[in-house]
């Protein structure tokens, strides 16, 4: 879960300086709530999921996937 918050805003291609700002852990929580089970797998694998789950996603989450392009 840690290294998933590290990662996530390198992986939807935010600067060091966005995943500085608050908000960059706007999806650990849908994470752990939709894709528990493909935390192991690997980053693509964890977006993919995020993805399928588009539609339960918070807001947030929501917000940092499409302004990320995703």
């Amino acid at each position: 879960m840690t290294r998933f918050l590290f990662i996530l805003p390198l992986l939807l291609g935010a600067s060091v300086a966005a995943a500085q700002q608050p908000g960059h852990d706007a999806c650990a929580r849908d994470v752990t709530r939709f894709c528990r089970a493909v935390m192991n797998n690997g980053d693509g694998a964890v977006l993919a999921c995020l993805k399928q789950n588009r539609a339960k996603l918070s807001k947030g989450c929501e917000k940092v996937l499409t302004d990320h392009g995703q």
